[in-house]
């Protein structure tokens, strides 16, 4: 279990390495956000082929995470690659100064999530280590909430591209499919999908050390890096205060009238 966890850490130092050097030669430091979703796919992966349980569940797991690693990662490649540099860490190195600047991001940026990247995947690495065999109850119930996660992070992603892509639309707020019921479709399937792959791992033995997981992205998602960066950014907007009293915060709910 050790040489699994200390292969994991290793190979995300790799890759989060190789990522910190294509953003600064890119000068573009939101290419870390592509490696968000395929940092994922790498532990899965590499939890998976080191380990001698090839069960149902960790296949299972290691399928899934894929297809949401995947997906993300490609979805923020489109939208990031030939990009301007994000707001949010032009705003970081303005408050860094001009010592270390390079230090100070790749500490605070890279190292910071692939910490929180580590953590957020016990459940993957917990359930590759484990002998335990079949699907029950409870593995059922978390792949149909990661299936409804799925759904409205892609389905919330794509909406929101179709919109942003029509001329008219410049300056507008998304508030119509999926961003009528909420503010955030695509933050609340993340955190959803991973409720449910905790749920899927519970099973394992220790499974239930891996609640840690979903709580994390779900507070990360809702109170820090997510909704609220959004929030701030969109609060002057003279749309917003009507869409915000209309529309849930976070968990889809019928809008008010």
């Amino acid at each position: 279990m050790e040489n699994v966890y200390i292969g994991t850490l290793i190979s995300l130092l790799i890759f989060f390495s190789l990522v910190f050097v294509i953003a600064q030669v890119k000068k573009n430091n939101s290419l870390v956000d592509i490696a968000w979703g395929l940092g994922y796919v790498i532990a899965a992966l590499y939890s998976y082929i080191v380990s001698e349980f090839k069960t149902d569940r960790a296949t299972l797991i290691t399928i899934l995470v894929i297809l949401w690693g995947v997906r993300l990662a490609y979805y923020l490649f489109q939208r990031n690659w030939n990009m301007p540099e994000d707001y949010r860490y032009v705003n970081m190195r303005k408050r860094w100064g001009t010592r270390f600047v390079y230090v100070k991001m790749f500490l605070n940026v890279y190292i910071l999530q692939l910490v929180l990247l580590f953590i957020i995947a016990q459940p993957i690495l917990i359930t590759s280590q484990s002998a335990s065999e079949g699907l029950g109850v409870l593995d059922y119930i978390g792949l149909g909430l990661w299936i409804i996660g799925y759904f409205f992070e892609v389905v919330g992603d794509h909406q929101l591209k179709k919109f942003k892509s029509k001329p008219e639309n410049k300056g507008k707020l998304m508030t119509s499919g999926l961003w009528k019921y909420t503010r955030h479709p695509n933050y609340f399937g993340e955190a959803t999908l991973w409720w449910g792959i905790f749920l899927i791992s519970f099973s394992s033995p220790n499974g239930w050390a891996g609640i840690f997981s979903p709580i994390i992205i779900t507070l990360l998602l809702s109170f820090v890096s997510g909704v609220p960066l959004l929030e701030k950014r969109f609060k002057d907007h003279p749309d917003f205060e009507a869409y915000s009293h209309r529309t849930s915060k976070f968990i889809p709910l019928p809008p008010k009238q």
